[in-house]
């Protein structure tokens, strides 16, 4: 039989707790937040590591080689790369908290259903946003990252699982309860997050059972992910379409060093001159696409308040008949 590779024969250090996305919901915000508390340590970037081999949520963690194609999976490896998961945590102090970000679990069942069985009692942070404009927030995510090749009105003809499934929030959170007790998961509402910073992070605090009043005052003032958007945006997405193994080939080292910034090869810089990266805002969506992915959203979560324990049906579709 083989070795479950996700019950290590000896003792390994895992997060005490996980915001598991949902993604362009302000995680990363949340992410710098927490990390600036004296009694949290927060791991660098998005580890991905419970859902490496999930291909549905990780399409650029699979790889072309001779033999075909390739996943990230800890099959490959005899210690399941566990030594890499546990070093992301190696600069925590004793005593203090520990967590990771990472936005695709919560679409991951391979993730949630992982993280149950190696710690049970952790605790499970959600952020979800109006699910429309966090889809469109997406698209703008995937052009930056080089993995959008059509307009975002021909992605959702063409691709509509693409920028639908993690908005899917329902599907998501029903998933999450059969795992884990609603007393160890905590949803927040972006929408009251940019409102009520000070409110929303006194709350997760006293989730983690952490003092609030260790927060120095400028956590507050943290933002991230202040995204930038090509020149030509045409362009971009030709190169996109023309270029898009490059991209995922970016990933086959990322469960064996930590995380860095990665030096633009000679293309890239070149086609960076002509086509820079800009601080002008993306524009914003249109009110026809609006409309249409609130019909779709508002049919496939009526139970979100439920769901949640928030008036999140109200805050994102008004009054619209459930």
């Amino acid at each position: 039989m083989q070795q479950d590779v996700w019950a290590p024969k000896k003792a390994i250090t895992i997060a005490d707790f996980f915001i598991v996305g949902a993604m362009k919901s302000g995680t990363t915000t949340l992410h710098n937040m927490l990390h600036a508390h004296p009694d949290i340590f927060m791991a660098k970037d998005e580890l991905f590591y419970f859902d490496m081999d999930d291909i549905a949520q990780h399409p650029d963690f699979i790889f072309q080689n001779k033999s075909g194609l390739q996943t990230t999976d800890v099959k490959h490896d005899e210690e399941g790369y566990w030594h890499w998961y546990q070093s992301q945590f190696s600069k925590a102090r004793e005593g203090q908290l520990k967590g990771e970000d990472s936005t695709t679990y919560l679409c991951s069942e391979l993730a949630i259903a992982r993280i149950a069985k190696l710690k049970p009692d952790a605790k499970i942070v959600v952020m979800l946003r109006q699910p429309s404009l966090r889809a469109y927030s997406h698209y703008w995510h995937m052009v930056r990252a080089g993995r959008a090749g059509y307009s975002f009105e021909d992605t959702l003809r063409f691709q509509p699982q693409l920028l639908l499934q993690r908005s899917d929030y329902s599907t998501q959170l029903n998933m999450l309860y059969r795992y884990f007790p609603r007393q160890q998961v905590k949803v927040i509402l972006f929408e009251h997050f940019i409102v009520e910073p000070e409110q929303i992070l006194t709350e997760i605090c006293q989730f983690l059972d952490v003092d609030e009043q260790k927060l120095p005052a400028d956590s507050l003032h943290i933002h991230a992910n202040k995204g930038q958007t090509p020149k030509f945006l045409k362009l971009h997405l030709l190169k996109c379409r023309l270029f898009r193994g490059a991209v995922s080939n970016m990933y086959n080292s990322h469960f064996t060093e930590a995380p860095k910034n990665r030096p633009l090869n000679i293309f890239e810089r070149i086609y960076r001159l002509c086509n820079p990266m800009v601080n002008t805002p993306s524009k914003k969506i249109t009110q026809s696409h609006k409309q249409l992915l609130d019909d779709y959203f508002s049919k496939v979560m009526p139970d979100i308040n439920e769901l949640t324990g928030l008036d999140a049906y109200q805050i994102w579709f008004g009054e619209r008949e459930k």
